[in-house]
């Protein structure tokens, strides 16, 4: 079982508004024709097709109107089934392997609507270039950047290797812009990060779940029991981290649980989507047949843990959340998870063209649908001291259109509609507010994290108004503290 599950290649990639997808690649089988086809509406799409070919008002290619139907059809199905073109189908293989053509550089939307550099990955192009951490883009090539989204600036600046782009810069202290002319490279992108936030106390980061994240994983734990062989509490941090590679979520589920615990489960029509996968090397080794978890003290099983999740938490993230949740392992504090329960089989359908079609769900340990729902947190926390900020605005899979229901707790999925006045309030202050860096001094969530583990006062989410006090191990809340 678990050697088919290797050579499956078990992947996903984190998308737009915090979605990801788990997904299976397989070739399409030939199948005999089904003698149930409706020929009649099949007749249809081909008069359809005639009739655009003859009567429409300018040419239109052949390759394109087959294209466009298929992506419609398979589109029409859930948000995340999809037809994959050569390009889409390239960038989905290269983002589950960590790598990337571009220029190294992580970033963000500052409050002036400029790109913001949040760090530049070390030894990346940008890095050498004398990129740091804070500056503003102004443009891109000739293209002012304010008003762009962020995903329209990550591909201005991907592209072939050797390629150049010209980044103009307004940076703190600079009386005039700076322009940098980089050229792009191929990025090995690290997932985890991890450092001691304080004495006995580590903060351990996973961005997204690509093909390297449990080596590293691996290595990052390694490294900070080295720092600390006597580690107080241990924080996991999934906060915006939109999911990925299941053999990920599995392999950093199993760092922390009882050998061969069962992570999550699978079930769909296909036999081989009704799955139960385990914290065991052939369900998560995916670079060699070496076990990198083999090597991890054996503390780390027993550390007091808590998992930081957000809105933006989603699929593989939420894996981890409910399967350290169910088997009481770690305290999960934050605000409730996408609900990306959904599994995604990649179907080839030529050497550079596929269909991404939805095949199964999700579910925890204890059977719980993620689909629609997603984590609860154990300890609902504002990302602010004063509010939840934009995280409270972001939509969830239970707001998009077409989303799959969630079959065992069919009220999950309620859509959040909220009042416009209240967006706008909340839009404008958090315009005010200084970006959020994870991990650093200003991060509220992790402080309260922080709090649990040394078992002092936990400040609530703001609509719960309460300071709660509840011990490292995850027992339930002693009576309300007086609020300060």
């Amino acid at each position: 079982m678990g050697k088919k599950l290797k050579n499956s290649g078990l992947i996903g990639l984190g998308v737009v508004a915090g979605i990801a997808v788990s997904l299976q690649f397989s070739a399409m089988a030939q199948k005999p024709v089904d003698p149930a086809l409706p020929l009649e509406e099949l007749r249809q799409l081909a008069d359809v097709f005639g009739l655009i070919k003859s009567d429409y008002v300018e040419s239109v290619d052949d390759k394109k109107l087959l294209t466009e139907a298929i992506s419609g059809m398979v589109a029409s199905l859930d948000p995340h089934s999809a037809y994959l073109d050569k390009k889409a189908y390239a960038e989905l293989r290269e983002g589950s392997q960590g790598k990337f053509v571009g220029l190294g550089i992580e970033i963000g939307q500052s409050e002036d609507g400029y790109i913001k550099i949040v760090a530049p990955i070390e030894d990346s192009p940008a890095w050498r270039a004398g990129i740091k951490a804070g500056d503003l883009i102004t443009r891109l090539d000739t293209t002012p950047v304010k008003g762009m989204t962020l995903d329209e600036s990550v591909k201005k600046m991907r592209g072939e290797p050797h390629s150049k782009v010209t980044l103009t810069i307004l940076r703190k202290d600079e009386p005039q812009p700076l322009v940098f002319v980089i050229a792009r490279e191929e990025i090995h992108q690290k997932s985890v990060k991890a450092k001691m936030v304080e004495p006995g106390y580590a903060w351990l980061r996973v961005a997204q779940f690509q093909e390297p994240t449990v080596d590293d994983l691996a290595a990052k734990i390694t490294e900070l029991y080295r720092q600390d062989p006597h580690l107080k509490g241990l924080v996991l941090d999934l906060r915006n981290d939109p999911g990925g590679v299941l053999q990920g979520a599995i392999g950093v589920s199993a760092a922390f649980l009882p050998k061969d615990s069962a992570i999550v489960s699978t079930n769909g029509q296909l036999p081989d989507q009704k799955q139960i996968y385990y914290g065991r090397p052939e369900y998560y080794a995916l670079r060699s047949d070496s076990d990198a978890l083999a090597r991890l003290p054996e503390a780390v099983k027993k550390v007091p843990m808590v998992v930081l999740v957000n809105t933006g938490s989603a699929s593989a993230s939420e894996i981890v959340a409910g399967a350290l949740q169910d088997y009481k392992r770690a305290t999960i504090i934050g605000s409730q998870t996408f609900g990306k329960g959904s599994v995604q089989t990649i179907r080839q359908l030529s050497a550079d063209t596929a269909v991404k079609l939805t095949t199964a769900r999700y579910y925890t340990p204890n059977g719980r649908s993620i689909q629609a729902k997603g984590i609860s947190p154990d300890l609902l926390v504002d990302e602010n001291a004063d509010g939840d900020g934009l995280n409270s605005l972001r939509t969830r899979e239970a707001d998009l259109d077409k989303h799959l229901s969630n079959d065992r707790d069919p009220e999950a999925a309620k859509t959040r509609r909220d009042e416009l006045e209240e967006q706008l309030r909340v839009v404008a202050m958090e315009k005010k507010r200084k970006p959020l860096e994870y991990g650093s001094g200003d991060d509220f969530q992790l402080s309260q994290a922080l709090n649990h583990l040394k078992g002092l006062p936990v400040q609530l989410a703001k609509a719960e108004s309460k300071l709660v006090q509840v011990d490292a191990a995850g027992a339930a809340p002693a009576k309300p503290a007086a609020k300060k």
